[in-house]
């Protein structure tokens, strides 16, 4: 009989231990996985299915029914205030002071002490709660109070458009290749109209009726040198004055305006024929520009600027809320990523514990050197080294989430409470199997930053037309007429000639008031009023700036184009490259996995020693920490992908009518 030789039995022998590791290594893999905390969802791996008392699914269900999704809170809702009380414009108004309290929608997702948000939980709380948003909201009635300022006749102040993604902190994330700015950033006078050609112009009579009232009282005594002129040789003279006046101007540049005035005077003067002495006088004046200064397009051109602003202010408060969202997904994965990490940690710490614990009992029978067991405890010091780093990387992203998730987290509770992740994977992106010839198409058509580049051009156009007007000389079209009324009553001391201390005229305020219009007294006078600046050299520099500007607008038009191509197809090749690397890195992880599972079949077989299998589980921990990061950056790629084709809030099914609020009342 020939025997096979050992080799052969060698060779013979680890097929049979490969075949029973591919039957036991299932059974292995779910007796690992009960291990876990309850709480804790499993590490989403293709090997590793969730074992634990409650799947991610239960808990998610649990967390609802402990107490369900509420939204009672106060919508923000900031207008300027409007008022039939006449007084109401003299009064100031006030905006009602800021609440920082949390929604009640994170009290209810906590439970025994964690709080379980899935990215759904994530995106609503942070439509919510978050300060970049809460920030931006209030430069919606900016914009509006903006726009009432200019139908007055003043100068747009602007509205600062720009994207915050600082106040959270913590997010470093790429969110766009983009090195390029978007014109629409400043288009709303982010950068103010006194350093910019935006808006330039003649001058904007205001538009709102200007009403001037003053009265005096006075009272004069004066020592005369001689009495030829007065008759007495200390003057006194007791008058009262009341001038009123009116005007008003309009989009056309027209302007009028309308005084009258009465005085009442009384003196010692034995010369005077009247004592009161009454006199009044009416005046109307219109104007009305013929070059400069003339027409809507010039005198509302503010208007149209505040109206274009709103719509800016619209278009960057969607950009806002992209951005915080995609900074908040980023966040998010970034948890899971490094939640999973601390699993991973844990199980490898556990099982180098649990192998210096079997040798240690070996070493006392003399079964295994001591060397062993050094190496055993080696490998324990270093896995408790990586799990306190993975622990503190969680802490780190814990604490990120929470305050991009919270208006404030004062509350040492909240400040040191867990966070569970629910969502362990994304759903496919729809963007990724699309021609990047479509993304460019649609990021063109979705993404904020372009409709607002689209509107900061029209504005950079209007403003030349407008701008032009202030090259043209001054000429303007007058009109003016003017009436004067006097009475009086006969001054009791009157020492004039016999027959000269009469008089024909009315004795009251009233009769005197009534001659200024019965043209007893009338002044009528037209003209016109031309008023050139030689060389004018201001206005040309403005026009001339103006038009500079404009073209350099239209570079960043362009270059905002390429920025968006090269957006789009480079957040498209960075999803397609971190899919690749998911996949490479699975395979490498299931084959550690099985290469594990053959090791401790072998062990116990007496072919291999426990820190052989040890090092294969450590293996196995390191490429299932890669996994996992590769997985955290496939998330973010999809992420970032949306980002770049403007697709975010469509893909996320987020209202931007609650983001406005500030109230989710329709889940993500």
């Amino acid at each position: 009989m020939d025997f096979p030789s050992n080799r052969q039995l060698r060779w013979t022998l680890k097929l049979s231990i490969i075949s029973l590791a591919l039957v036991i290594a299932p059974c292995a893999a779910h007796l690992a996985l009960a291990q876990q905390t309850p709480d804790a969802p499993a590490p989403a791996a293709a090997s590793v299915q969730p074992a634990s008392s409650e799947s991610i699914a239960q808990q998610a269900a649990a967390v609802q029914q402990v107490q369900p999704v509420s939204a009672d809170q106060q919508p923000f809702h900031v207008t300027l205030p409007r008022s039939r009380n006449p007084f109401a414009p003299y009064m100031p108004s006030t905006v009602p002071p800021l609440n920082l309290v949390n929604s009640p929608r994170l009290a209810n997702l906590q439970r025994d002490g964690k709080l379980y948000i899935s990215l759904r939980d994530a995106i609503a709380l942070a439509l919510e709660n978050n300060l970049d948003l809460m920030y931006f909201r209030y430069n919606l009635p900016i914009a509006q109070a903006d726009l009432m300022r200019t139908k007055a006749g003043g100068l747009a102040n602007g509205v600062n458009t720009g994207i915050a993604s600082s106040t959270q902190g913590g997010f470093s994330a790429s969110t766009s290749g983009s090195s390029a700015a978007s014109s629409g950033v400043t288009a709303a006078g982010a950068g103010g109209l006194v350093t910019s050609t935006l808006g330039a112009g003649s001058a904007i009579v205001p538009f709102d009726p200007q009403l001037f009232v003053q009265g005096l009282v006075d009272h004069t005594t004066l020592e005369q040198v001689n009495t030829i002129n007065y008759g007495v040789p200390v003057l006194r003279n007791n008058t009262i004055e009341f001038y009123t006046g009116y005007s008003q101007a309009y989009p056309l540049g027209t302007n009028f305006s309308i005084s009258a005035y009465g005085q009442r005077q009384t003196t010692n003067s034995v010369y005077n024929i009247l004592s009161p002495q009454l006199t009044t006088d009416f005046n109307f004046t219109i104007n009305q520009p013929l070059l400069q200064g003339f027409g809507l397009a010039t005198n509302e051109r503010y208007i149209h600027i505040a109206k274009k602003n709103i719509q800016l202010t619209n278009l960057a408060f969607r950009a806002q809320v992209i951005a915080t969202l995609t900074q908040v997904e980023n966040i998010y994965w970034a948890l899971v990523g490094a939640y999973q990490d601390v699993q991973v940690k844990e199980r490898s710490l556990a099982y180098a514990k649990e192998t210096l614990s079997d040798d240690q009992k070996q070493f006392e029978l003399k079964n295994v050197p001591a060397m062993q067991v050094m190496k055993d405890q080696a490998a324990v010091a270093t896995s408790e080294g990586d799990l306190t780093v993975a622990r503190a990387n969680l802490k780190l992203n814990e604490l990120l989430i929470k305050n991009a998730l919270t208006k404030t987290i004062d509350s040492p509770t909240l400040a040191d409470m867990p966070v569970i992740p629910l969502d362990l994977q994304g759903p496919p992106d729809p963007n990724a199997g699309k021609p990047v010839n479509d993304l460019i198409t649609e990021a063109e058509q979705n993404r904020p930053d372009v409709a607002e580049d689209q509107i900061a051009m029209e504005n950079a156009q209007a403003s030349l037309r407008s701008i032009r007007n202030e090259l043209l000389p001054s000429l303007s079209l007058y009109g003016q007429y003017a009436g004067a009324g006097f009475g009086g009553v006969l001054n009791p001391g009157c020492q004039l000639p016999a027959g000269e201390c009469t008089s024909t005229f009315p004795t009251g305020f009233g009769g005197a008031f009534q001659n200024t219009f019965n043209y007893s007294s009338p002044e009528y006078q037209v003209g016109f009023k031309l008023d050139v600046t030689l060389r004018n050299r201001i206005a040309k520099a403005d026009q001339f700036r103006a038009v500079l500007d404009y073209r350099q607008k239209e570079v960043t038009f362009e270059e905002q184009k390429k920025s968006i191509r090269f957006d789009v197809r480079n957040a498209q090749y960075a999803l397609q490259q971190a899919e690749a690397q998911v996949q490479a890195l699975q395979q490498a992880r299931d084959l550690a996995q099985r290469t594990f599972d053959i090791a401790k079949q072998e062990q116990k077989l007496g072919a291999l020693s426990a820190y052989d299998t040890l090092s294969d589980e450590q293996a196995l921990a390191v490429a299932e920490s890669n996994l996992f990061t590769a997985q955290t950056k496939l998330e973010q790629a999809k992420v970032n992908l949306d980002y770049s084709t403007g697709s975010t809030l469509q893909r996320m099914h987020v209202s931007i009518d609650d983001a406005r609020s500030g109230v989710v009342t329709h889940m993500p």
